[in-house]
């Protein structure tokens, strides 16, 4: 992997090289770091590019050519030492799921910038703002698993954390004015908490397809065959499954199901290079869609219906009133005072004190101490407030 780098900035590629930038980010206090991998261009998961960054020099390290970083692990899980992230959520799963590396003492700069209402909270408008510096996204889709990588992408990379710590001292600062260092810490401890985790059910995804819900049983049961068909050629090829196939003419297909190679080049996204190439298997596919027995065709699953509550939907209304307000004046996003889904847990508990909200697992240590007695108090029906001022007065 050949390129010019500028100066305070190194390719890390081989074991001495690594163990050479250690012994540098080991008195470092802090590191910005974060990670490329190639989910727009392969079907798994994993780390291509990781970038380090102390107050004076950045590495850009290749776990293709270094596959031992268990030390650079011990770095990130010393309490001792802050690791700053921008989002950190996705870098955190694949640093799980590709090492089971767990950073401690994390500063996240994306959720600092919500607890100040930033109201450009990508890295690109921070850096922008607080520094003069132009991100250039032209890499922001790369194929970071392609070797050799380019110089002008290494470029790239390494400006996502060579600036980050200046970012992270404005932040903080900001945040201390505000008095909200310890939202943000509490916060932050969560972070630590993230795993990596499959996501979505893949043998339920077939359900989610914009247009699924439109489709007639056996329409469905095709259409269940080919992303089942899409998904296996996908793990094949370690390629995203719609670079095999986009989900436009699988509906299609399952709409008006093709039954030679003539009419499957005939659907629009197909074209004869998928018929040429694969399109036995899509057919076999097909066919095995339209051979589902009528008594075992798949149908659309239907919501549960839930009697609605009129009583819980007037306290979840009082509830968003009060943290509207709240939020108001402390120029605060709503939602990052307090998520819809933390009000609708305190609407189900209806706490009666502050002490019995704070016992919520949805609810964070300092909202209960900054919103509690205003979400006690929001929980109440307003019929029962002469009865609390009577219990206040006694």
């Amino acid at each position: 992997m050949a390129a010019t780098l500028p100066a305070d900035t190194r390719l890390v590629e081989r074991p001495d090289q690594l163990q050479e930038f250690l012994q540098v980010a080991a008195d470092a206090p802090s590191l910005a770091v974060d990670t490329e991998a190639a989910s727009f261009h392969r079907h798994l998961d994993r780390i291509y590019l990781i970038q380090v960054s102390t107050r004076t020099q950045t590495a850009i390290i290749d776990p293709l050519g270094v596959e031992d970083l268990s030390r650079f692990g011990e770095l990130l899980s010393d309490p001792a030492r802050e690791v700053v992230f921008h989002d950190a959520d996705y870098d955190l799963r694949l640093f799980d799921l590709q090492y089971r590396f767990r950073p401690n003492q994390i500063f996240d700069t994306r959720i600092a910038a919500q607890f100040v209402n930033e109201p450009g909270i990508g890295l690109a408008a921070l850096l922008e703002k607080y520094l003069g510096v132009k991100a250039d996204k032209k890499y922001q889709r790369a194929d970071w698993s392609t070797r050799p990588l380019k110089a002008e992408m290494l470029a790239y990379a390494a400006m996502d954390t060579r600036h980050l710590l200046e970012v992270r001292d404005i932040l903080h600062a900001r945040l201390a004015e505000l008095d909200r260092l310890s939202w943000v810490k509490e916060e932050f401890a969560a972070l630590e908490e993230l795993r990596y985790t499959a996501g979505e059910d893949r043998e339920e995804a077939w359900l989610r397809i914009k247009g699924a819900r439109t489709l007639s049983p056996r329409g469905l049961a095709v259409l269940r065959e080919l992303v089942q068909w899409r998904e296996q050629a996908a793990i094949q090829l370690d390629r995203a499954a719609f670079r095999i196939l986009n989900n436009e003419p699988i509906l299609a297909m399952a709409e008006h199901p093709p039954r030679t190679a003539e009419e499957l080049a005939a659907v629009k996204g197909t074209g004869r290079d998928l018929a040429g190439r694969r399109g036995k298997e899509v057919l076999e596919a097909v066919a095995r869609g339209l051979a589902v027995p009528e008594a075992e065709l798949p149908r659309f699953p239907r919501p549960p219906r839930h009697k609605p509550d009129p009583v819980y939907v007037a306290r979840l209304d009082r509830l968003k009133a009060r943290r509207n307000t709240i939020a108001k004046d402390l120029d605060l996003a709503p939602g990052v005072l307090c998520p819809n889904g933390t009000l609708e847990a305190i609407a189900r508990a209806e706490p009666k004190t502050v002490a019995e909200l704070a016992m919520l697992p949805e609810v964070r240590d300092w909202q209960a101490k900054v919103l509690g007695e205003e979400l006690v108090a929001a929980v109440r029906n307003p019929s029962e407030k002469g009865e609390a001022r009577s219990e206040k007065a006694e």
